[in-house]
């Protein structure tokens, strides 16, 4: 294993937290998916997530529900998206490990 792969290897800290920088989203500590996350990158997504969200909603509502719905899906769609090529591998998690 190069020094590369181990730098790209997430690890966590005592609290949970992953320190890898290539880790913008940690996985959950109970459950399956991801929680806030854990580098400023990820935090730029979230927000410009939720500004478009806002955005489609302001455009959108209420004269054009379903034309909504369709950029909320499309929205969801491209965070999940995200989430996988950039946080940790989802699986289901008890806590502890």
């Amino acid at each position: 294993m190069s020094a590369n792969e181990k730098k790209q290897i997430a690890t966590k800290d005592k609290a949970g937290r992953t320190s890898s920088s290539s880790v913008w989203f940690p996985a959950k500590r109970y459950g399956w998916g991801w929680g806030l996350p854990c580098a400023w990158q990820g935090w730029v997504v979230i927000a410009v997530w939720v500004g478009l969200l806002g955005g489609a909603a302001v455009l959108t509502l209420p004269r054009h529900m379903g034309l909504w719905i369709a950029s909320v899906v499309v929205l969801v769609a491209a965070l999940m998206v995200i989430c996988f090529a950039k946080g940790e591998k989802p699986r289901w998690r008890w806590g502890g490990r």
